[in-house]
């Protein structure tokens, strides 16, 4: 039985950015003055189906992106760059991000990011472009690079340095992935089936592509964006997130002014395990900060 069978109508077309050619799949009616677009941004080692659930519920009336980023799905960097790591950093994938707005035609929306999707969509509240393109950012599972370095060097030099050790221990596969071949065979012949059997989808060879966006941007000399954003901020901590501690989120308002925080009893992909409660919290998001269409 196919589980997109009552699934909202789907535009799909192909976006270039750069080096790369980005799937981008539209929900639900036309950009519109009068009701702001959302979009999502999916993680590691996801595509843009792990919001599917979700989208059947949003786009009810409501304008909805998704897209696989370079990383992931139909997605596909130039074969000439795509074994390097420079296509892969940061700017790279906040330019895409852009593009996929100035293609869908949309004005000012609402950013929703996952883990990795989460990390780019820091990236791009960052940017100067988003003053007149975000009207609001919801993080969940994925921190801001900036604040997560100055947070661990904080911390390191304080008292507060078991934070640290605590959240060095949750990220210590960070620094296994750095590896050559070794995690690519593991998801290969381990994980993926695991994760598969675990969400009950495909990812195909999502995790091991993705490898690159650790090995571009975890452990590197460039710094990531660190503007200031003063629209609206809602970070969902799922408190049982094996992956990162719910302290990381002290400090963010010095950059986010407009930052709220919402905790939930729940794993890291809570977005796709808990999709309703990830829905409705949208929905209230959304219905508090309206905003304006472009």
């Amino acid at each position: 039985m196919d589980h997109r069978q009552d699934f909202p109508p789907e535009r799909h077309r192909t976006v270039r950015s750069g080096d790369a050619e980005l799937a981008v799949y539209e929900y639900g009616p036309p950009p519109s003055p009068g009701s702001p677009s959302v979009l999502l941004v999916h993680g590691y080692p996801d595509d843009h189906l792990v919001f599917d659930a979700a989208v059947r519920r949003l786009a009810a009336g409501r304008h909805v992106i998704t897209y696989d980023t370079r990383n992931a799905g139909a997605s596909r960097v130039d074969d000439g760059a795509a074994a390097g790591l420079s296509p892969y950093r940061l700017p790279a994938l906040v330019d895409d991000l852009y593009a996929v707005l100035d293609a869908t035609g949309t004005g000012p929306v609402h950013l929703v990011g996952h883990d990795w999707g989460s990390i780019q969509g820091w990236a791009a509240i960052s940017d100067p472009r988003a003053a007149d393109r975000i009207l609001s950012y919801t993080s969940i599972s994925g921190p801001d690079l900036a604040h997560f370095r100055h947070w661990l060097k904080v911390r390191l030099r304080s008292r507060l340095w078991p934070e640290a050790l605590n959240q060095a221990l949750r990220s210590s596969y960070v620094a296994a992935f750095q590896l050559p071949v070794l995690p690519e065979a593991a998801w290969k012949y381990v994980l993926t089936p695991r994760y598969e059997k675990s969400a009950g989808r495909r990812i195909g060879d999502n995790a091991a592509r993705g490898l690159q966006l650790y090995r571009a941007n975890m452990f590197t000399a460039a710094r990531p964006p660190e503007g200031r954003y003063a629209g609206p901020v809602q970070v969902v901590v799922p408190l049982k997130d094996p992956f990162l501690s719910p302290k990381l989120v002290s400090g963010l308002q010095e950059r986010f002014p407009g930052v709220e925080t919402v905790e939930v009893d729940a794993g890291h992909w809570w977005p796709e395990q808990n999709s309703s409660e990830f829905a409705d919290l949208l929905d209230r998001w959304l219905a508090r900060h309206p905003g304006t269409g472009g």
